[in-house]
C-alpha cells in the first residue's frame, strides 16, 4: 500500500485513467455494501457507537500503514487551515449521512448525497475563484431542483433527516473541494486525519447511550471498519490515477447500489420521487462533466 505516498502529480504520471476508474468502481462498491451493513446496525446501537468504533479500527490500520515519509510530505505541502477545514467538514458530513440513515431509506441519502460534485461547482466559482460559464451555472440550478424533489417524497415536507442529510451533502462538497486542493498530501495521511476527527467528534456522543453489542453486531462493526478503509483507499488513489473530470462519472453508479442493497436487505422501494430527483441530478452532473471536458480542451469558461 506504499504506493498511496506518491505525491500527486508522479501519481497521475504513473497509472493509467482506466485504472484509475476501475480503483473507483471498487471504492463505491465497497461503499455501498459498508452502508447497507451499517444501516442494519443502527437498528441494533446508536449511531454514535457505530462511527466511533468504525473510527478507532480506521486509525489502528492506518498508523500500521502511514511512513515517516507521508508526514514529511504532509509538512512539505502545508496548509494546515485547510486540513483542519476538511477535517471538521469530514467528520461532521459522515455523521450526518449516517443518522440520517436512521429515518431514510438508503438511496434516499444516496440520492442526496450524489449532489455534492454538482455543489463543488458552485463552490469552486463563489469561493475559488474559478470560472463558470452560465452553462455549467444552469446545470447546478438543475441539480438543486433535483435535490429538491428527492427530499420531498411523495410530496411530503422536509423531514429532519431528509433535512440533516442536505447539510451533509453540502459539507461532503466543502470536504471534497478542500482534498482537491490538498492533492500533495499522502493518500494514507488524508484517510488518518479523516477518521480520527470522525473518532473525537463520534466518542462524545458514544459516551451518552453505549449500548454492550452481540458477538455479530461485534463483527460486524469489525468488518465495516475495515472495509471502509480499503474502499477510501479505492477512491482516492483512483482521483490520484485519473483526472475528477474522468472519475466523476463513475460516481452516480453508487445508487445502484443502494437501490440494489436497499431492495435486498431491507425491502425498500425506492418513490417517484427518490428517481426522479437522481435522474435530475445525474443528469446535471453528468453535463456540468461534459462542459469541463470541453472547456479543459477549448481553454475557456462554459
Amino acid at each position: 500500500m506504499s504506493v498511496t505516498s506518491l505525491p500527486a502529480a508522479q501519481a497521475m504520471q504513473e497509472g493509467s485513467p482506466l485504472r484509475g476508474i476501475g480503483f473507483t468502481l471498487l471504492g463505491t462498491a465497497i461503499f455501498a455494501g459498508c452502508n447497507a451493513l451499517s444501516k442494519w446496525l443502527l437498528m441494533e446501537i446508536p449511531v454514535g457507537e457505530m462511527l466511533f468504533v468504525r473510527a478507532v479500527i480506521g486509525v489502528a490500520i492506518m498508523l500500521m500503514v502511514i511512513r515517516p515519509a507521508d508526514w514529511a510530505a504532509m509538512r512539505a505541502a502545508g496548509k494546515p487551515w485547510l486540513h483542519a477545514l476538511r477535517m471538521a467538514c469530514a467528520g461532521i458530513e459522515t455523521g450526518c449521512y449516517f443518522w440520517a440513515l436512521t429515518g431514510l431509506q438508503l438511496a434516499a441519502v444516496t440520492t442526496i448525497y450524489l449532489a455534492g460534485p454538482i455543489y463543488v461547482t458552485a463552490m469552486s466559482a463563489l469561493f475559488l475563484g474559478e470560472q463558470v460559464g452560465w452553462r455549467r451555472w444552469a446545470a447546478v440550478v438543475v441539480g438543486f431542483v433535483g435535490v429538491v424533489v428527492a427530499v420531498r417524497p411523495e410530496g411530503a415536507g422536509l423531514s429532519p433527516h431528509a433535512l440533516v442529510a442536505l447539510v451533509g451533502s453540502l459539507l461532503y462538497a466543502v470536504s471534497l473541494v478542500a482534498t482537491r486542493r490538498l492533492r500533495a498530501t499522502p493518500t494514507p495521511i488524508l484517510v488518518l486525519l479523516q477518521v480520527a476527527t470522525l473518532g473525537v467528534l463520534s466518542a462524545g456522543t458514544a459516551r451518552l447511550g453505549w449500548v454492550m453489542p452481540t458477538p455479530a453486531v461485534a463483527a460486524a462493526m469489525g468488518v465495516i471498519g475495515v472495509f471502509t478503509m480499503t474502499a477510501y483507499f479505492c477512491v482516492y488513489r483512483g482521483l490520484q490515477l485519473a483526472p475528477a473530470s474522468v472519475i466523476a462519472p463513475f460516481n452516480y453508479t453508487s445508487i445502484v447500489g443502494a437501490v440494489a442493497l436497499g431492495w435486498l436487505v431491507f425491502g425498500e422501494i425506492p418513490g417517484r420521487s427518490t428517481i426522479l430527483g437522481a435522474a435530475i441530478i445525474i443528469g446535471a452532473g453528468l453535463f456540468i462533466v461534459l462542459r469541463e471536458r470541453r472547456r479543459a480542451g477549448a481553454g475557456q469558461a462554459g
